[in-house]
């Protein structure tokens, strides 16, 4: 026993030396190693109509197989639509396109409900006007009603349009509408998608999903949605019933409207790609890089705005303290390639942003 134990422990300690060996040689090497020079941008790709046009000539492939599959979810309609009722919300995942399956379930299972789609692939949403629209159409649901019933109709009312969201989503649940059979379907493609990710727009939803009148189909594709959820909203507000429907058709519509990483971008597509970058940096930032666009845009003749004369202005405009602030900001932007120098004729240098005069205000105008 005592050889043989002995004899492990001779392993380990040559297993752990090896480890350590292989760990520090890869180190050594890696460090050796000279560190590419070349960037992204340097990529020799193709102009973006023709790569979007070569991409829509793809044949499909397996078509019989899919469209077993597909009709293999369609046999689930009337569960969905069961589950609904009992206060569910249907949330659909997998590999492909899940937009015309969804659109398929609400036109044929929905018939007796109204259906509100929200296209969560946009790149901006304003949730306020879907729940304001939501709350209107509820209001001429209940003004249906009561006509056929009974001949009287609602009291008048304040617009909903002037009314907080928190009177909006009281409205939706039921604080002033007494007939539980009026019922929304809220449709939302991609709800993990770009113009509803942040925190406040879940929160809204979550508050949606809940209202007795409300009823909530959505559709996921990014691998880390989940993790915009708490605990409460899975389980209590939306109230998730979980479906697995791969699909696997292309993301047509949903891709029209991000850009292509092979391809060229164009006037909208740089300036778009460009507002993407500067609203994730701060408030004080966005306006420095205004200052420069303006003047650009205002001195087109020019080589670029002097340094010193970009710091005045936006210490005017408190948006720097200090030189040193500027040169923060300046580095993040060089480092994105927004801003570029260049010396100017009397041997000063001078910033500008490599982007041409139309794709500028294009730029202005999204982040405004």
């Amino acid at each position: 026993m005592d050889l043989f134990c002995a004899r492990w422990r001779v392993y380990m300690d040559e297993e752990e030396f090896g480890f350590s060996r292989n760990y520090f040689l890869a180190k050594e090497l890696g460090g050796s190693r000279k560190k590419s020079t070349q960037k992204i941008s340097d990529i020799n790709v193709v102009d973006e109509q023709e790569l979007r046009a070569a991409t829509a000539n793809i044949e499909p492939k397996h078509e019989k197989e899919i469209e077993a599959l597909i009709n293999g979810y369609k046999s689930l309609y009337p569960k969905w639509v069961f589950e609904l009722r009992c206060g569910f919300g249907l949330l659909m995942y997998g590999f492909g396109s899940k937009k015309s399956l969804i659109e398929d379930f609400a036109s044929a299972a929905l018939t007796e409900y109204s259906v509100v789609v929200i296209n969560g692939y946009l790149q901006s949403i304003n949730i306020k006007q879907v729940v304001i629209a939501l709350a209107e159409l509820l209001w001429d649901q209940l003004k249906a009603k009561r006509r056929n019933a009974s001949g009287t109709l609602p009291k008048d009312q304040q617009p909903f349009n002037a009314r907080s969201m928190d009177d909006l989503l009281a409205f939706l649940n039921g604080s002033e509408v007494d007939e539980k059979d009026c019922v929304i379907c809220l449709v939302v493609h991609n709800i993990d998608g770009p113009g509803l990710r942040d925190s406040e727009t879940q929160q809204y939803l979550a508050q949606l999903a809940s209202c007795s009148h409300i009823r909530i189909v959505a559709s996921v594709d990014h691998v880390n949605a989940p993790l915009l959820w708490d605990k409460k909203m899975v389980h209590t507000q939306f109230n998730w019933y979980w479906y697995h429907v791969p699909t696997f058709a292309p993301y047509k519509v949903e891709g029209l409207f991000f850009p292509l990483i092979l391809a060229h971008g164009n006037t909208a597509q740089s300036a778009k790609t460009a507002a993407i970058v500067l609203q994730s940096l701060t408030p004080n930032a966005q306006g420095v890089f205004k200052i420069l666009a303006e003047y650009q845009l205002s001195h087109p003749d020019e080589e670029g705005m002097p340094i010193d004369e970009l710091y005045t202005i936006s210490r005017e405009r408190f948006l720097v303290s200090s030189q040193v602030t500027l040169n923060s900001h300046l580095t993040e932007f060089k480092d994105h390639e927004l801003v570029k120098t260049r010396r100017h004729s009397d041997g000063q240098d001078c910033l500008y942003i490599p982007l041409a005069t139309d794709a500028l205000e294009k730029l202005l105008t999204e982040i405004s």
